[in-house]
């Protein structure tokens, strides 16, 4: 998935919050905070084709298994509370963990059976795309090593504009710096104003690139720059 639906502006102002990895019995909290989230993401509205009757039917299908595929492979799925209230989710591959185009065959089909052929063949070929473009930009870079893909970042709408989606970004460098065989953190973002968000941290344009028929933009950060001194908060609760 493409990581758009965060906050464009982030404030350095954070309230006060529980930052923690996410639990099984949460899972379906962070599906229907996606779900919310996502729903006018342009990549996905495009790949479901949201002009037909069944598009919210096979995105909350889509963003269930995808969540499910996430906690199989024990990759990391990072979430802001406040309260019992979950308000932000970030979710990132690991190095070599299911990410591309070579997905194992029970998430290709449980997608072909909730999303359909044409979505799930668009999913697999759009990372195919992002692993394409990042051994053309970087392959110097990723000579015998592999790196995070951002692949849902995510601020519930009654919560945006106050430091979430920065706090988020931050955590997920923190989930970089705790595997030392990934190279850095690439994200695809199609969104122009939430470029600005991942520059201030750190991340470069890789290329643009063209997925259907949505223009977006291909970035990384690597991670010397990542996993630069991180607020010490976030070290601790992530």
């Amino acid at each position: 998935m493409a990581a758009n639906s965060i906050e464009a502006n982030a404030t350095d102002t954070v309230a006060t919050g529980q930052l923690r990895y996410l639990v099984a019995e949460e899972l379906k909290l962070a599906a229907s905070l996606l779900y919310q989230a996502y729903y006018d993401d342009p990549l996905l509205m495009d790949l479901f084709q949201a002009h037909k009757p069944d598009y919210e039917k096979r995105l909350r299908a889509t963003v269930r298994e995808e969540l499910a595929a996430f906690w199989e492979a024990q990759q990391p799925m990072i979430g802001v509370f406040d309260g019992d209230s979950l308000i932000g989710v970030a979710c990132l591959t690991r190095p070599g963990k299911s990410f591309g185009p070579g997905r194992y065959w029970h998430w290709r089909l449980k997608m072909l059976l909730t999303a359909g052929y044409v979505s799930t063949m668009q999913l697999v070929d759009k990372e195919l795309l992002i692993q394409q473009a990042m051994q053309r930009s970087l392959g110097e870079q990723l000579v015998g090593r592999d790196y995070h893909m951002l692949a849902f970042l995510a601020v519930h709408p009654r919560y945006q504009q106050h430091g979430w989606g920065d706090l988020l970004v931050r955590a997920a460098s923190q989930a970089l710096a705790d595997d030392e065989q990934s190279a850095g953190i690439a994200v695809y973002v199609t969104i122009e104003n939430h470029l600005k968000l991942f520059f201030q941290h750190g991340y470069q344009v890789v290329q643009a690139l063209n997925v259907g028929a949505v223009d977006g933009k291909l970035l990384f950060c690597p991670r010397q720059v990542a996993t630069q001194p991180l607020h010490q908060e976030v070290a601790d609760a992530v």
